[in-house]
């Protein structure tokens, strides 16, 4: 006898607890944690530290499952000549424990190789469906803030065409910040994006994006409206400006005057290189 189909309510549990970074269980049925038996909270209790202290071990900073991710992340970014073919090698990456708990790498939106590049933190909810960067209400505000300097991910008539991508292609759970790990397996990627794409300016939208391309930047709101130079191997210095992320002018709308000087700033350099 086939079993039958979860009803609707049951899977928007589920899913709610998946958003949520729920991805196990503990037993086959609900349960407070008020519950549990004594032999069943035993299980979660540390083991009782043995009399004899045990050797202390010099941290690395870097576990081993790290170092390999790392390695293998720089290879495969090196070994992509084209956008394209970097797009498939973050989509099939397994490095990053992000994309256990994702639907998939949310990797770029708009046109590929454009001179303005937009770099995100990591997919939210909304993106983490649609499988693009920066939608829902924060990607509303960034296209109407690239729309006042005349840029569009979507370019009609004399708008300058942009990309949109990410510091990380996988959604944290519950929208949590990324780690600095996850960050830091991500970044042979992004470096690599930069790259191929040879911008004439990026936007660092957030802190994510700016402490991994710039680990000595203060926070964010010291670092917007300060031009930086991304340095990378073969290529010239390509002007970065750190802005405040369109989610975070969501909750501090006060806070849009600043990232209005900011776009005129770039509005500035970007009819410089016209010029």
């Amino acid at each position: 006898m086939a079993a039958a189909p979860a009803s609707p309510e049951a899977l928007a549990i589920l899913e709610f607890y998946r958003d949520a970074g729920v991805t196990t269980a503990e037993a086959d049925t609900p349960g407070g944690l008020w519950g549990w038996d004594e032999a069943a909270a035993k299980t979660l209790r540390p083991p009782p530290r043995p009399d004899t202290p045990k050797p202390k071990v010099k941290p690395t900073g870097v576990s081993a499952g790290l170092e390999e991710a790392l390695a293998q992340a720089e290879q495969l970014a090196a070994s992509c000549t084209t956008l394209e073919d970097l797009t498939e090698a973050i989509r099939e990456f397994t490095g990053c424990p992000l994309h256990e708990s994702a639907r998939g790498a949310v990797v770029h939106d708009g046109v590929l190789g454009a001179d303005i590049l937009v770099m995100g933190e990591a997919p939210g909810r909304e993106e983490d469906r649609q499988g693009k960067p920066f939608v829902g209400r924060s990607g509303q505000l960034l296209d109407r803030m690239l729309a006042a300097i005349g840029v569009s991910r979507v370019p009609e008539g004399d708008q300058q065409a942009a990309c949109i991508t990410n510091a990380v292609y996988w959604r944290p759970p519950g929208n949590r910040n990324p780690t600095t790990s996850e960050v830091a397996v991500c970044l042979p990627f992004a470096k690599r994006f930069i790259a191929l794409s040879k911008p004439k300016l990026v936007f660092l939208a957030g802190i994510v994006p700016t402490k991994a391309l710039f680990p000595d930047a203060p926070k964010i709101t010291r670092a917007r409206g300060v031009w930086r130079e991304i340095e990378l191997e073969g290529l010239a210095p390509i002007p970065a400006l750190p802005i405040f992320h369109p989610a975070f002018l969501l909750r501090q709308p006060a806070q849009k005057r600043w990232a209005w000087q900011d776009l005129l700033k770039a509005q500035a350099k970007l009819n410089e290189t016209r010029s």
